[in-house]
């Protein structure tokens, strides 16, 4: 445990030092934030790179505490490529399909370096209990890693809440890979969670820099990996369930957002306000409350996640259930899936 305090803060104090110079570069380079339209909840032109000082201080933490390898090599390669193409789209702005190109780039370098889905975990097989995916293998491993790296992006609409969520999410990853005795996984996660630390005092409300595409999408990348390599790498049951419960906010909010922008004939990345936090500011919260209130959020679920690692596997898809059933009328009473004209409806 002491390590792991020694990785984590040596990851904030190199994040909190490097905000500022990450808020230089944004300024000399123009990757300036300035609100255009009213789904922005800031008023004055902020710069966006900060999610370049999360970036080389989770690098630099990496390569300190870190075994090097092929494996940590591909996650250095993938996430540069990541948080090249966020500077680009900060910067001057770049297509939703080469971003995606760039993502699934990024995903297929880390298959190079062994990390992938290999097999998910089958509660109700008592002979086996996992089910191999074989040729499957590397699209699911896509799938999921590309899928993560945008769930971030899109719920990154407030001050601090993305490097909140984040930070949430990685500490939870510490307790799930430690207690599965994979310490690679926990010490990465509590890189990730001090880098995200250490940005917050210059990203909480109210906000001095962003972290822009850059910093969520790197997030997102860089938990994809340790969900692979801290859960879903373990044979304990419902592996699958511990992830998507740690990462639940961005995972669920976004399915609902799809799910929204589907029944709205709307292009899947084109931005609405119909998200999580949106519907908590319209109910009257303050830009803090709802931050409070989904740091709160994701903290509940992460625990859920904690309490599936050691259920015996009937018992977990139970809960499970029971989280999803609670998730789903929480989104249809917030009105998370309705169409403009249930929205008009609502609010005449």
């Amino acid at each position: 445990m002491e390590n792991y305090y020694k990785v984590f803060f040596t990851a904030v104090s190199i994040a909190y030092i490097l905000t500022p110079l990450a808020k230089w570069i944004a300024n000399k380079i123009g990757a300036i934030d300035i609100p255009k339209d009213n789904r922005r909840v800031h008023k004055r032109p902020i710069p966006r790179l900060g999610g370049l000082a999360i970036y080389l201080a989770t690098m630099v933490s990496m390569l300190i505490f870190l075994p090097i390898n092929k494996t940590l090599f591909s996650i250095m390669i993938g996430s540069t490529i990541i948080v090249i193409t966020g500077i680009i789209d900060d910067t001057k702005s770049i297509s939703p399909k080469v971003k995606l190109l760039g993502q699934i780039i990024a995903a297929l370098i880390l298959i190079w370096g062994d990390i992938k889905i290999e097999f998910i975990t089958n509660p109700f097989d008592e002979a086996d209990g996992m089910m191999y995916l074989k040729v499957f293998a590397v699209p699911v491993t896509v799938f999921w890693v590309v899928g993560i790296t945008n769930t971030l992006n899109l719920i990154d609409g407030l001050d601090g809440l993305a490097a909140g969520v984040a930070s949430i999410a990685a500490i939870f990853f510490i307790f799930v890979a430690s207690s599965q005795g994979i310490a690679v996984a926990a010490l990465m996660s509590a890189i990730i969670a001090g880098a995200c630390i250490g940005f917050l005092p210059h990203n909480f409300n109210p906000a001095k820099i962003f972290m822009g595409d850059t910093g969520a999408l790197f997030l997102g990348y860089m938990l994809s990996v340790v969900a692979i390599e801290g859960v879903m790498k373990s044979v304990a049951a419902l592996t699958i369930g511990v992830p998507i419960l740690i990462l639940g906010l961005p995972i669920f909010d976004t399915t609902f957002a799809i799910i929204r922008r589907f029944l709205n004939r709307k292009p899947i990345m084109e931005a609405d306000k119909g998200h999580l936090h949106h519907r908590l500011l319209e109910w009257g919260l303050t830009h803090r409350q709802t931050v409070v209130v989904l740091y709160g959020i994701s903290s509940i679920l992460g625990g859920l996640a904690i309490v599936l690692t050691d259920m015996e596997p009937s018992k977990g898809v139970i809960l499970l259930g029971i989280v999803l059933t609670f998730i789903l009328l929480g989104a249809s009473s917030l009105g998370l899936t309705e169409t403009k004209k249930q929205k008009s409806n609502r609010q005449g």
